[in-house]
């Protein structure tokens, strides 16, 4: 049995695969298997991973029908044989110790902390996010949430929290069904379950730039010109809210708000009241004037907003 099992969702990402299965093969921990699951790629790239795989019998290569990186991802977690899940996406890539210092990390702390996640250089430009991590007050360390600990924190980490620099117990993993896949959900599938996790579960940061992010081999980074979808845990968070212990219940409806009020904000700005509003129905009371987005949010309800997001727009157009 593996100590670890590397899961590599691949969907039309034939330019990059090389790349990942380079970082993962040149590991200096060697005791993994490598499952990678062909989403129903169009692009070839699952051919390159059959060869690979022909070189290297720790390599594996499955296939399903297009559902989405979550799906991807929990399909090859059933299969997986390790203790250990360490996720890569096919674009992103790891320090060549990566895995070796997840493992010791992992035996050291224990079974009852879920998740370890790492720093990440981001390229093109190659910043660490150390420095970012330490001004949004992301922990060094085990780390637990408690139900005073501020909303802002969560939402901190789950913008940071990725499959790619985040290693699992597989049996947590395996308890919370995995990453949210549900109508082929494409964007923050992860950050469902990162948030199921550290509302129920010990997690460990370490600063540490050891993932290496691609930022422009991402489709999502490179789609920036109109709104991105409603995160799931905003769209569908009712087994998130029965699953929620019940001292932690207050923590998750402030986390809630935040995103809502954020994401309303943003749909406001882009002409859509409509989904603006319903977030702010569903998640935000008066009680939340005091955090950010609460009036741009309040605004994003009404065609006001529409009509400021469009003039900023051409504003900046002019400008550039």
């Amino acid at each position: 049995m593996p100590k670890v099992s590397v899961i590599v969702p691949l969907y039309n990402k034939a330019p990059y695969i090389d790349r990942c299965l380079d970082a993962i093969l040149g590991q200096s921990f060697a005791d993994f298997e490598a499952i990678v699951v062909n989403d129903g790629s169009t692009d070839g790239g699952e051919a390159r991973v059959q060869q690979r795989s022909q070189q290297d019998a720790r390599i594996r290569l499955v296939a399903q029908s297009n559902a989405g990186p979550g799906a991807a991802r929990n399909h090859g977690a059933r299969l997986a044989q390790g203790p250990l899940l360490a996720f890569l996406d096919s674009d992103d890539a790891w320090h060549q110790d990566y895995l070796k210092e997840s493992v010791a990390w992992m035996d050291r702390i224990g079974p009852e902390v879920a998740t370890l996640t790492w720093g990440m250089m981001l390229y093109p430009g190659g910043r660490s996010t150390e420095q970012a991590w330490k001004t949004l007050e992301i922990p060094q360390g085990v780390w637990r949430a408690t139900p005073a600990t501020p909303a802002r924190i969560i939402v901190a980490m789950l913008a940071n929290m990725l499959p790619s620099s985040t290693v699992a117990r597989k049996s947590i993993f395996d308890q919370l069904h995995g990453y949210y896949e549900r109508d082929r959900c494409v964007y923050s599938e992860d950050a469902y379950l990162y948030l199921n996790i550290l509302l129920r579960f010990s997690a460990a940061f370490d600063h540490r730039p050891l993932t290496i992010r691609y930022e422009d081999a991402s489709e999502l980074a490179r789609n920036l010109k109109g709104v991105r979808p409603i995160e799931p845990f905003l769209t569908d968070p009712d087994d998130l809210e029965r699953g929620c212990p019940e001292p932690m219940r207050p923590l998750l409806r402030e986390v809630l708000s935040a995103r809502a009020l954020k994401t309303a904000s943003v749909y406001g700005y882009w002409g859509r009241p409509l989904q603006a509003r319903e977030l702010v129905r569903r998640f935000v009371s008066a009680r939340d004037w005091r955090r950010p987005y609460f009036l741009t949010a309040l605004l994003g309800c009404t065609p006001v907003g529409g009509w400021a997001g469009w003039l900023a727009r051409a504003a900046s157009r002019h400008q550039g």
